[in-house]
């Protein structure tokens, strides 16, 4: 896995760095931050805003029921007003003066609850005259639905109930009560019946601004006041579960302990969206304040880090001229910064090494040019030493002869010396695959297997990654050659010949080895330090021609090893730089 050094990036990267690690981040990061907190901070005082509305809503009905709870505990417990309904009159004046003496008391207590609309008391009592707020207990009564629906418990407690208003609908609520706190006064039934005045639920509901639906949940889970318009809560019962809500609901609840009101509750609905509607009114002014504080801080530092930038941008242009020695100054510097030093010190080098290399490498470049091309006319006069076409010319005539006398064996190492004898004077190619110098050499070793039979034993072993390679021409023979003359042909047993060509890495590794008779100790050194001797090439041509060759493609990027031992044999080791031939 590759790591990437922070001296390794551009300067123009460093600064992006430092750009988005101390400014764009850090200031985003924080607005990002601010964002959510006071988003969540709106959300909660909106919560808590839409609670405060919906426990007030809730505080109010109960205020109103229990006004008319308190109006019925101070008629439940009124000695006088069960006398009234229970005594048995003998005649309707005598009714008329009782009723008179006491229920206009009752009318007085009544107007000073707002909430309570009017009161009716019901008995079977036959001797009294139902007007005037007293009504019959008959037959309709009983089948009346809040007379059914109170029956059981209205003994008990006060029981809120809606009953039928003005407009014919179930719309008026009503709390009714029995009438039974006297045990001696219960010869006749009597039933309590205090109406709310019509308009209170939709001033409790409508007064108090909540951005939603509101409805009121007897303990049943029916829908008893709602504020949702698409609900027709007055003509028949509505199940709150019934309700289709929105998929991002928000749900407050208030619920009542109160005996007359068990297991009762307001709930409000609203939706995600309208908590967040404050903070998308101020979402553009976070937007605002973030795009100021990156854009005046991300301005600044973009002008000074281009000042740092630009400038060493123009030294480093400079610097790459003189790799093509264009030495040219750098104009206009003023500056007194570290970078303005630099500058200055830049066109001093700059003038100081040309001054040098006009006076000095100039001409030593002259010289070395010089001792190139008295090599060169050295290896030229060694390779035109003789003209071969006549020596072609002879061979084919020797070829052609011994395939008419049907002798094949020796045509073929006829025409496998000629192959080898045309490429070893082809010298206008400098380069050549391991595939070209392989088949040179095999055509050799061939011809040297005809002369000496199993005397001559020979093995190649060439990697294929390493066949397409490129090597100077002709220099790897010379050493086979060397094998064969020098090393199998002057011992008495069998010989063999090693050549292993393989890649490794970026090298091409060449061995050449033999078991032949090697080299005396003396001679293995002087072959070496003839290695050094630049100006004759006198003995070992072969070996020196290869060598600086060599030298002259390669210059130091290759190793020339030479190891010999009398008696065991000479192992050559050639190490190129791997080039690879392409089209």
């Amino acid at each position: 896995m590759r790591i990437y050094k922070f001296n390794n990036l551009s300067l123009r990267n460093k600064l992006l760095i430092i750009y988005i690690c101390t400014v764009f981040i850090p200031i985003t990061l924080t607005h990002i931050a601010y964002y959510h907190v006071t988003t969540n901070n709106v959300r909660t005082q909106k919560m808590n805003d839409m609670s405060l509305s919906v426990k007030q809503i809730a505080n109010d009905f109960q205020t109103a029921i229990d006004d008319a709870v308190g109006i019925s505990s101070m008629i439940y417990t009124d000695y006088e007003l069960y006398n009234l309904l229970e005594t048995k009159y003998k005649t309707t004046i005598d009714f008329i003066h009782a009723y008179h003496d006491y229920f206009g008391d009752i009318s007085k207590e009544v107007s000073l609850y707002p909430s309570v609309h009017s009161i009716k008391l019901y008995t079977d009592n036959d001797t009294v005259v139902y007007a005037g707020g007293i009504n019959k207990i008959d037959t309709l009564v009983k089948d009346s639905t809040w007379y059914k629906e109170s029956e059981l418990i209205r003994s008990s407690y006060p029981v809120l109930i809606r009953t039928v208003g003005d407009s014919g609908k179930h719309d008026m609520f009503s709390l009714i009560r029995e009438m039974d706190y006297f045990v001696s006064q219960n010869s006749t039934q009597k039933i309590l019946e205090i109406n709310l005045e019509s308009g209170l639920m939709y001033r409790i509901f409508h007064d108090v601004t909540f951005p939603g639906e509101l409805y009121l949940l007897n303990e049943k889970g029916t829908i008893e006041y709602t504020t949702n318009p698409k609900i027709e809560w007055s003509e028949r019962k509505y199940p709150y579960k019934s309700v289709s809500l929105p998929d991002d609901k928000v749900i407050f609840e208030e619920s009542y302990s109160l005996p007359y009101l068990n297991k009762w509750k307001v709930v409000a609905v609203t939706q995600e969206h309208v908590l967040l509607e404050d903070i998308k009114k101020s979402r553009n002014f976070i937007l605002y304040l973030a795009l100021i504080n990156l854009i005046f801080p991300s301005l600044f530092i973009i002008y000074i880090t281009s000042s740092l930038h630009l400038r060493i941008l123009r030294i480093l242009r400079h610097m790459r001229k003189v790799e093509d020695q264009n030495f040219e100054l750098i104009d206009g510097v003023d500056d007194q910064d570290e970078i303005g030093e630099l500058t200055h010190a830049f066109n001093r080098m700059a003038s100081k090494i040309k001054r040098l290399i006009n006076e000095v490498y100039v001409a030593d470049i002259q010289k070395k040019d010089l001792e190139l091309q008295r090599k060169q006319a050295q290896l030229s006069a060694l390779q035109s030493q003789i003209n071969p076409h006549f020596l072609f010319n002879v061979l084919e005539t020797i070829r052609m002869r011994s395939l008419l006398k049907k002798e094949d064996e020796t045509a073929k190492i006829i025409e496998n010396i000629a192959k080898m004898l045309r490429k070893s004077f082809i010298w206008g190619k400098d380069w050549v695959t391991v595939d070209e110098e392989i088949y040179l050499i095999k055509c050799f070793l061939e011809i040297q297997h005809y002369r000496f039979d199993d005397k001559m034993q020979y093995q190649i072993d060439i990697d294929p990654e390493a066949a397409k390679c490129l090597i100077p021409n002709m220099s790897l023979i010379p050493f086979v050659e060397n094998a064969s003359i020098h090393g199998i042909e002057p011992i008495k047993g069998k010989g063999m010949i090693t050549i292993s060509i393989k890649r490794i890495g970026d090298t091409l590794v060449c061995v050449i080895n033999d078991n032949g008779q090697g080299m005396e100790e003396e001679e293995y050194e002087r072959v070496m330090q003839s290695l050094n001797e630049v100006a004759n090439i006198g003995e070992h041509v072969g070996i020196k021609n290869v060598y600086y060759r060599l030298k002259l493609h390669y210059s130091n990027q290759f190793e020339f090893n030479i190891i010999s031992t009398k008696g065991v044999g000479t192992t050559v080791k050639i190490i190129f730089p791997f080039f690879e031939y392409k089209n």
